[in-house]
């Protein structure tokens, strides 16, 4: 298992962007969570297999068919332990 920090950018706030990265985690067996910050960016925090994490984040990079991302950040996090499912907040 791995765990990966993302940040989007672009305009991915108020476009169902979280809601449907909960969908597309969960059909990848991903776990973690999405939450919006104050500077109009989403930060989603994956824990899954490598391969998974490799197509969530090239999902990460288009989004929904609203979202136009402008950028994604990613880093490696430590892989602890991240609760079962995909929380949006």
């Amino acid at each position: 298992m791995s765990a990966a920090r993302f940040v989007v950018s672009g305009h991915v706030q108020g476009v169902a962007f979280r809601a449907r990265a909960r969908h597309e985690a969960l059909r990848l067996g991903i776990s973690g969570r999405a939450i919006n910050l104050d500077d109009g960016c989403v930060e989603v925090v994956a824990h899954g297999e490598p391969a998974a994490l490799e197509q969530f984040a090239r999902w990460l990079a288009h989004g929904p068919p609203l979202a136009r991302v402008e950028h994604v950040v990613r880093e490696r996090v430590d892989e602890a332990p991240m609760p079962r499912g995909f929380s949006v907040g």
